[in-house]
């Protein structure tokens, strides 16, 4: 019997997968657990609209993800932070401050947990963060801080 899969069903397949399995697998096993359900024409059709939609929006997203990175790549965001002299800072900047100077600068919202630092910034100076966007996409963002 012909089945799609409504989620990840261990050892058979992935959530929208269409497999041949035993009939008395599918009829007592899979179809009363709401694990599948019957591969009829109309439920292919409905399957094959399903991953056209998911492409589509992936193709959309990675887009938009190579529309920022390039912003990003461009971009220089100044962060204040207090010193004490020397160049030294009290405490040091961190990826919640990078986010939100970023998203007031210029108008980006990243979430504080794509935004990657090296090394903790504890000196004025400028820096490097690496930005994952999603889809393997990073983009460099470099940090300027100075002190307040």
């Amino acid at each position: 019997m012909k089945v799609i899969l409504l989620q990840d069903v261990k050892g058979k397949g992935k959530k929208g997968q269409l497999l041949e399995v035993s009939d008395g697998y599918a009829r007592n096993f899979m179809l009363p657990k709401k694990m599948a359900i019957e591969a009829t024409p109309d439920a292919i059709n409905t399957m094959r609209m399903n991953d056209k939609a998911t492409q589509e929006r992936i193709a959309r997203e990675k887009a938009e993800a190579m529309a920022i990175a390039n912003k990003l790549r461009e971009l220089t965001v100044t962060v204040t932070a207090k010193g004490g002299g020397n160049g030294r800072l009290f405490g040091s900047v961190t990826n919640a401050e990078v986010a939100e100077a970023l998203a007031k600068q210029a108008d980006v919202k990243l979430d504080k947990r794509k935004i990657v630092l090296k090394d903790s910034i504890k000196n004025v100076g400028t820096y490097t963060a690496t930005c994952k966007l999603g889809y393997e996409i990073t983009a460099p963002l470099t940090v300027k801080v100075v002190e307040a």
